[in-house]
């Protein structure tokens, strides 16, 4: 820790709309903790939703806050207790630390963990900055050949990873996918890897569907030209990535006998869904929150090349921008995924 500087910037939210570089004391790694410097930090929509609103549901900002949760670096530092991670170490980092002992924890969804400390949300900061501490066992070794950006983006990756999972994609799957942002596309290319055979997914924009066709081999339908019910497609799987009330009640409405929906997309509080349709085929809605248990399949899928993670990037940001990566896509319509990086 003696060549380590003692001070680092941070990109602080103080208040709604109001986001600053400030100087931070450097973390000191707990016994089994590692001190990373940060090297990535994509942005998500949760970020720009507390610097434009101060809270994500019921998560609200009462304090000065850093955010940024889509994180990798380089380990520089470890506890006392800490045998692995050698300085040097490139890690993408899962940034949800549960506390292991609770129902949820020990049934091995710890995702759910009601006392979970995660990464840029109240009152934990995040990873806006140049340097963060965590648990050993939520940093992962990432292959060398992997960028900084891609080893970021495993925590999105993630969030696909578990949407598949819980929606039984399988070799063979007729998968539909509304929604063709950063996670949406991830999820065409998961469902993909997973075995799918048939892949749609739907969205207004023209340049995020060809992504989706170039990236997970999938047909588009543009719903400004044509509605979804109109193409006639009954998915086995739903991957509800829009966050649209509307287009999820429609999505549902599509699902074959026996379908699953799941919905990942963050939106609005209520959903008008065609009940008649849910009882007759007997399908299944399920919600996700979060991940758990996905990083090494994630960053596999990643090595593999089964799913491409660098393609996503667009626009690059240094710590004293943060606030034009938080906005990127509503200002630019070529912006798919902004990333931070806190050392430029």
């Amino acid at each position: 820790m003696n060549e380590l500087p003692t001070s680092m910037r941070a990109s602080v939210l103080r208040a709604v709309g109001d986001i600053a570089v400030e100087d931070r004391p450097v973390p000191e790694p707990g016994p089994h903790e590692v001190l990373v410097r940060v090297a990535a930090v994509g942005t998500c929509g949760s970020d720009t939703h507390y610097y434009e609103h101060g809270r994500v549901g019921g998560f609200v900002v009462r304090e000065p806050l850093i955010l940024g949760h889509e994180a990798s670096g380089t380990v520089v530092a470890r506890g006392s207790e800490v045998t692995g991670h050698a300085p040097g170490t490139r890690v993408s980092l899962e940034p949800g630390i549960p506390c292991g002992s609770c129902h949820e924890c020990r049934s091995g969804r710890y995702n759910l963990c009601p006392e979970v400390r995660f990464f840029a949300t109240p009152p934990v900061d995040g990873a806006f900055c140049e340097y963060v501490t965590l648990h050993e066992q939520f940093a992962y070794p990432v292959p060398e050949d992997m960028s900084d950006e891609a080893a970021a983006l495993v925590e999105p990756l993630s969030v696909a990873v578990w949407a598949c999972r819980k929606a039984g994609v399988s070799p063979g799957s007729r998968v539909l996918v509304t929604g063709a942002g950063p996670i949406g596309l991830l999820a065409a290319q998961t469902a993909r890897a997973f075995g799918a055979t048939e892949i749609v997914t739907t969205d207004v924009s023209e340049r995020r569907l060809r992504m989706a066709a170039e990236l997970a081999s999938a047909e588009t339908i543009d719903v400004r030209a044509s509605g979804l019910a109109d193409s006639g497609y009954e998915p086995d799987v739903l991957l509800e990535c829009s966050g649209n009330p509307k287009a999820g009640a429609e999505a549902v409405g599509t699902l074959a006998r026996a379908g699953r929906g799941v919905f990942v997309g963050l939106g609005g509080d209520e959903l008008p869904i065609p009940l008649a349709h849910v009882q007759t085929r007997e399908i299944e809605l399920t919600g996700t929150f979060r991940y758990a248990n996905t990083w090494p399949t994630a960053i596999a899928l990643a090595a593999s090349g089964a799913v491409e993670l660098d393609r996503l990037v667009t626009h690059r940001f240094g710590l004293d921008r943060v606030p034009e990566a938080l906005t990127a896509s509503a200002r630019d319509e070529t912006a798919v995924k902004s990333v931070v990086r806190p050392q430029e």
